[in-house]
């Protein structure tokens, strides 16, 4: 478990690569919901 592990985030920081144990940043929830207009009929 180093830095020839694929697997491991050591590895991939060290190949350059992303996935489960090193996931991308995380965005802003807010701004990537999509907004629903018509969810809430306006009276």
């Amino acid at each position: 478990m180093g830095k020839g592990d694929k697997k491991s985030a050591k590895g991939k920081i060290s190949i350059g690569s992303y996935g489960k144990s090193r996931p991308h940043k995380p965005r802003n929830k807010e701004a990537s919901k999509p907004v629903n207009e018509y969810s809430k009929p306006s009276a």
